[in-house]
């Protein structure tokens, strides 16, 4: 084997889509919005009969509650899971 054909015939480098690394902070920020908005959409009308006398700051806290850590654990690494597949396709 000369070393002209070695050169051709070895292996490439070339990192797979599936090791290309994290999303970008962009893609980031859109997926916590993507999850965050419809969360707390839908957490304000779930809370609105019950908090209708609540100060606006403890509707805000117990809201916020429940949407950060639901979006934080579970929504968001899924959306990101969701995203990675799609750009691997």
């Amino acid at each position: 084997m000369t070393e002209q054909t070695a050169i051709a015939t070895a292996p490439t480098t070339a990192v797979p889509a599936s090791q290309a690394g994290p999303p970008s902070v962009h893609v980031r920020a859109i997926a916590t919005w993507l999850a965050i908005f419809p969360m707390v959409s839908i957490g304000m009308l779930a809370l609105a009969p019950v908090s209708g006398s609540w100060h606006p700051v403890l509707r805000a806290l117990v809201l916020t509650a429940v949407v950060v850590p639901l979006a934080v654990y579970l929504v968001v690494p899924q959306l990101l899971r969701a995203l990675g597949a799609l750009r691997r396709r």
